[in-house]
């Protein structure tokens, strides 16, 4: 059985409803949830029952369909207006994943074209972005793991697999192509905190892959580096800026800089779907701020001294001077910067 095939699908149509695999609960539970409505779809973007750009962007999608098929229900004669406001409240459901604005502008020219009863048509599109998303991972993967060899340690961070995709992965498709390559590539993972989704999510679908890994904790990641025991850190990105400016997950900045301070190199692997030209670099990215409660409470309970307060970036950004290889699915740049962008969605 090849990766691909072990590598789960976390977002799913069946059964005429869009099916997401509840991270939350991972890797205790494995829980599917059934949404049947738009707003169903936004709070599960937004309570992070998915997450990571790309499967945001592909969900989104899918709430699209949500959204009209039960706006023609209710009016058949009005839901292009209707559906307007829908729209709207979906693209504020994670304001910093470019895919989510992505995916929602894929689909409004549909909605302006369609005759009649729209939801066959808007299926159809969002299967195929859905398909695409994975034969771009793949592509990513490639172009990636050809930059690595078979003797190299690699650290990732939070989660850029095929739960953050529609399957097999960024980062992880990185990883998963380089070690179907050699089987020998060490991998390190840092925990994530404060949602922990490298110890959670990436060391779940590593193992699952049957690719060992060793997390440790964020903290640790300097450290392993001065030990020489990593030679590339590998991430995702949530958001890339027009000149290869990177917004990622909390603390991939302090990641960028401690290899850039160790020799190491830095690779960031993210579709050209998560590149917004309109963002001139990074500080036009919006920074999503989340509840403080994240920091201050563990598994219910209060770990933080009361009356501590927190601050709660859920991303960085890393400047582009400190990433040494962006990679597509259209391929790999090599220090990005404003004018190889520019040429690489250009072509």
């Amino acid at each position: 059985m090849s990766e691909r095939d072990r590598s789960i699908n976390p977002v799913i149509w069946k059964d005429d409803t869009l099916q997401l695999l509840d991270q939350r609960l991972l890797p205790e539970q494995e829980v599917w949830l059934r949404l049947e409505t738009m707003d169903a779809a936004a709070a599960a973007i937004s309570d992070m029952v998915v997450r990571g750009a790309p499967a945001i962007g592909v969900t989104a999608a899918y709430a699209v369909v949500l959204a009209a098929r039960g706006r023609y229900a209710e009016a058949p004669a009005n839901w292009k207006r209707a559906i307007a406001a829908d729209l709207q409240r979906l693209l504020q459901a994670r304001p910093t994943a470019v895919n989510l604005r992505w995916a929602v502008e894929r689909m409004t020219p549909l909605i302006e074209a369609a005759q009649g009863d729209p939801v066959a048509a808007l299926l159809a599109a969002v299967r195929a972005i859905h398909a695409q998303d994975i034969e771009a991972n793949q592509r990513m993967g490639e172009f990636g793991a050809a930059y690595i060899d078979a003797s190299d340690g690699v650290l990732t961070h939070c989660n850029a697999g095929a739960l953050a995709t529609a399957g097999y992965g960024t980062a992880l498709g990185v990883i998963r192509s380089a070690w179907r390559g050699s089987e020998s590539l060490t991998v390190f993972a840092d925990e994530t905190r404060p949602w922990l989704q490298g110890a959670r999510l990436t060391a779940w679908e590593l193992l699952r892959d049957g690719i060992p890994v060793q997390l440790l904790a964020d903290g640790a990641a300097a450290y392993l580096m001065q030990q020489g025991k990593v030679q590339w850190v590998v991430v995702g990105a949530d958001r890339v800026a027009s000149n290869g400016d990177v917004a990622n997950k909390i603390g991939t900045y302090g990641l960028a800089v401690a290899a850039r301070h160790h020799g190491l190199k830095f690779m960031v692997v993210a579709p050209t779907t998560t590149i917004d030209m309109q963002a001139a670099s990074g500080a036009d990215i919006p920074i999503e701020q989340r509840d403080a409660d994240e920091l201050l409470y563990a598994g219910g309970r209060r770990v933080a001294a009361e009356g501590a307060a927190a601050w709660n970036p859920v991303f960085d950004v890393t400047p582009a001077a400190l990433v040494d290889v962006l990679v597509t699915e259209k391929g790999a740049l090599d220090a990005p910067n404003a004018a190889s962008i520019r040429q690489l969605m250009a072509g």
